[in-house]
Formats: structure tokens, C-alpha cells, sequence
């Protein structure tokens, strides 16, 4: 027993020495697989391009010195005006869906909440069919990727103004009401669907499956912009969720402001998540999957399980992207239909995994 009890420090000192190793080392692979993806992404596909190629037009591209490593014309346009802006949106796309995943498992309190509970998914849907429809001022690639943000905020909003009584905002009523904007949403895409005719229906049913094809620089721009600005909040806020978790009495008692939090915290995941699905469409399950993940080899400090989820997001969508497009020949399949292939077992067995720890499901 007093062997025992001697041992116990030697083997709690020895667990913090791991967890302060773990997060750079986890950091840092993630990091690499992240270069490693967008390389290979870069380089195949029906024009398959050499390492050497890739990282000579891309020095060549910010005015680096390549003659070690020429690219001719026809490669140094194709990674420039294709390749290099889908890698890079996919990039922001994963970390701006992770980072909303993360944000909305922080003020949910809740590791199985993601981003569409607030209906911003839903809503954006609801807005690209309406501009896909009605054509007009809405017409192109940017009237209705800013209806599909306006929808998406728009919706989150909703959202949170119908669940909000008496200065508060419960976070059951939250989801329930998020529920029923999605169903509301969900029936008025059906309803656009029905009378559009069929180019516009095609139209949007790609779209709800999710794709980077034909993803330019200024698309990158937009996503890149607001998920920088969102995504700093959110790290900005990183010890008020740390504050949270202690529950949120315990954290109104230290003085921290839960409902101003969850306000701006909500804005942030709309922001995020209505920008990544403007361009991208419908992509489910990056942010339950990732910020998840993550959290299981990081623990529940927010500032290094933004940053994992940040990279994460980033990784997943990347090889993802890269399977969609060289899976199958000829063709290219929507993203979101991998990542949903992902993320539907992993979330069936993050149930199981919560139910059998409460001694109902074997």
C-alpha cells in the first residue's frame, strides 16, 4: 500500500509530462500531413505534375527564384488558375467548419453539437435555391453564394431570437427551435425544388452535395477573409469557453458574461459556416468529426483544441477533396458524400461510445 501510494506522484507526474508532449507532437503531424496532402493534391489528377513541378510554380508564383526546378507554361497555369486555389479552398473550408464545430461543442456543453443544429446549413441551402431559381440579380456564382450566407446567418439568427426569453437563452430551447428552422428550411428547399424547372433542380441538388470544383482565387479570398476574422474571435474566446466547461453558474460566478458569450460565439459559427457552404455547398460532419477527434488526444483546453481542430478541418478536407477527385475515373464524386461516409459511423460510434459508458448499450 505504501509502495502504492509512493508510486502515485511518479505516475501523475509521468501523465502531465505526456499531455505536454502531446499536443506539438500532434500539432506538428498534422501539419505535416496537411503539406503533404496539399502537395499531392496539387500534383494529381488528369495532369499529374512532379513534386519538384509543384513546389518550382509555386516558389515561381510569389517570385522565388525557380531555375532549379522550372515549370513549363501550360503546368505553371494549371496549378495556378485550378489546382492552387481548390487546395487552398478546401484549406479554408475544413478549418472554418472545424473551428465552427469546436466553437459549438464549447457553448453547447455538449461534444456531439455541430454547426447545423443553429440551422445555418439549412438556411444557406434555402438561400442557394432561391437564387438558383430566380436567376436574375441573384445570377452566378457570387449572387448565390451571398444568398447562401445571407440565408445561413439569417437562419442562425432566427434561431437564436425565437429560443431567447427573459434575457436568456436555454440550451434545450436552442435546439429545439433550431430543429424545427431546419425542418422549415428543409420544406422550403423542397417547395423551390418542386417549381424550378429541371437545370435549376440539377442545380441544386449538386450544390447540396457539396463540391470545390471551379474554385477561383477570389472565392478563396472571400472564404479566407471571414475565417480569419471569425476564427480569431474564436481564439480570442478560448478562456471564456475553458470558464464554461466549469458549468454556467460556477462560471458566472468568476464573472464571466455566458449569454453576451454565447451571442457572439453563435455569430461566429454562423459567419463561419455560412461562409465555407457558400462556395462549397453542403459539407456534413467536419465539424462533429474533427474538434471530437481532436479533443480525445488533446483534452478540453479550447486554445490548443481550436488550434487541433484548425488543422484538423484543414487535413480532412484536403485528402478528402483529393479522394473526390481521383477516386473514380472520369468523374468526380461530391465531397460532401465522403465526409458524410466519414462522419455518419464515427457519429454511430460516438453514441454507442457515450451510451455504453452509461451502462445502457453493450
Amino acid at each position: 500500500m505504501a509502495a502504492a501510494k509512493a508510486d502515485a506522484p511518479a505516475s501523475a507526474a509521468a501523465g502531465r509530462q505526456r499531455g505536454r508532449w502531446r499536443a506539438p507532437v500532434l500539432l506538428a503531424a498534422l501539419t505535416l500531413l496537411l503539406v503533404l496532402g496539399m502537395i499531392a493534391s496539387a500534383g494529381v489528377g488528369q495532369l499529374t505534375v512532379s513534386v519538384t513541378e509543384v513546389i518550382g510554380a509555386l516558389l515561381q508564383g510569389i517570385g522565388v527564384d525557380t531555375s532549379w526546378a522550372p515549370a513549363t507554361d501550360v503546368t505553371y497555369q494549371a496549378l495556378w488558375q485550378i489546382r492552387f486555389p481548390r487546395v487552398a479552398m478546401s484549406l479554408a473550408v475544413g478549418a472554418a467548419l472545424a473551428i465552427a464545430g469546436a466553437v459549438m461543442q464549447a457553448i453547447f456543453g455538449n461534444p456531439l453539437a455541430e454547426p447545423g443544429v443553429v440551422g445555418v446549413s439549412s438556411g444557406a441551402a434555402l438561400g442557394a435555391a432561391l437564387a438558383i431559381v430566380s436567376g436574375g440579380v441573384f445570377a452566378g456564382v457570387f449572387g448565390m453564394a451571398a444568398m447562401a450566407f445571407v440565408g445561413g446567418v439569417g437562419a442562425t439568427l432566427l434561431v437564436y431570437f425565437m429560443a431567447r426569453s427573459q434575457g436568456r437563452t436555454e440550451v434545450v430551447t436552442l435546439l429545439l427551435t433550431g430543429i424545427a428552422v431546419n425542418a422549415f428550411a428543409g420544406a422550403g428547399v423542397a417547395l423551390v425544388i418542386f417549381i424550378g424547372d429541371s437545370a435549376a433542380r440539377e442545380q441544386i441538388v449538386f450544390w447540396q452535395l457539396g463540391s470545390l470544383n471551379g474554385s477561383r482565387w477570389n472565392e478563396v479570398a472571400v472564404v479566407a477573409s471571414l475565417t480569419l476574422v471569425a476564427g480569431s474571435v474564436a481564439f480570442a474566446l478560448a478562456r471564456r469557453y475553458d470558464l464554461l466547461a466549469l458549468g454556467e453558474r460556477t462560471a458566472g460566478h468568476l464573472g464571466l458574461r455566458v449569454e453576451r458569450l454565447r451571442v457572439i460565439s453563435i455569430i461566429v459559427v454562423a459567419v463561419l459556416t455560412g461562409a465555407a457552404v457558400a462556395f462549397a455547398g453542403i459539407i456534413a460532419f467536419v465539424g462533429l468529426v474533427v474538434p471530437h477527434a481532436v479533443r480525445m488526444m488533446l483534452g478540453p483546453a479550447h486554445k490548443m483544441l481550436l488550434a487541433g481542430s484548425l488543422l484538423g478541418g484543414a487535413v480532412l478536407m484536403v485528402w478528402a477533396d483529393l479522394f473526390a477527385r481521383t477516386a473514380v475515373t472520369g468523374a468526380e464524386l461530391p465531397i460532401g458524400l465522403l465526409t458524410s461516409l466519414i462522419g455518419g459511423p464515427f457519429f454511430f460510434w460516438l453514441l454507442r461510445r457515450a451510451r455504453s459508458r452509461q451502462g445502457g448499450w453493450a
